[in-house]
């Protein structure tokens, strides 16, 4: 019986990955970053750790003060583009009254850094509905590893099996399918075709297709 909800944020709780890319562009041109291309589809759902890695060599890193440093400038630009127009997914709070009422558990297992979490539960007014959030800084293996679903099930008191993921990228589906938990995924990032290809369990384009009786149906 499913008892927990285990909710991505970003491209999940708000549908905000073409912001994202918005500020890599900015970041990319501020430090001369190319093969722009694909950068949604190639590193959504990575820590910061591992993407800075990823666009930096060891010593251009060290040069630009360390991917701590290049992290943070990064974020503080997707949440200046973003503040004006941020929003809850469509049908997010419908969904998350209907689980309050049901008594079924909520958690947060985000690869974004904590501060950017409480900048969308803010914003969006949603922080009350979450038992429990578990954030970049507290694992030590981002997604794919299971660890940040297994931790956040482990705080809810709940066992795998009991928990539903919601996910928008392939790294965090992932995630909760080797976690050992049902994944939904969300076509806000990928599209329906990819996304069906993938471990997911139900493709759905929002929260307004999803309602408690088809989280326990699945």
């Amino acid at each position: 019986m499913i008892k927990g909800a285990l909710f991505d944020m970003d491209g999940v709780l708000v549908d905000n990955m073409r912001i994202h890319a918005r500020a890599y562009d900015i970041f990319y041109e501020r430090h001369g970053v190319g093969n722009r291309q694909n950068v949604l589809k190639e590193l959504s759902g990575l820590g910061n750790d591992e993407i800075m890695q990823r666009l930096f060599t060891p010593e251009r890193l060290a040069e630009l003060g360390g991917w701590q440093a290049l992290s943070e400038e990064k974020e503080a630009i997707y949440r200046e583009l973003y503040e004006p127009l941020i929003r809850p997914t469509a049908g997010l709070l419908d969904f998350l009254e209907a689980l309050r009422r049901e008594g079924i558990a909520c958690a947060v297992g985000s690869s974004a850094e904590m501060r950017n979490i409480r900048f969308v539960f803010e914003k969006c007014g949603i922080e009350s509905y979450f038992q429990t959030v578990v954030s970049s800084e507290q694992v030590t293996r981002c997604k794919p590893d299971p660890e940040i679903y297994l931790k956040a099930a482990e705080a809810l008191r709940l066992r795998p099996e009991e928990c539903v993921v919601f996910e928008d990228a392939r790294a965090g589906i992932e995630a909760g399918d080797r976690a050992g938990m049902k994944v939904v995924a969300l076509a806000t990032t990928l599209s329906r075709e990819e996304l069906e290809r993938t471990a997911a369990t139900l493709v759905i384009d929002d929260f307004t297709q999803m309602s408690v009786e088809r989280l326990r149906s699945l």
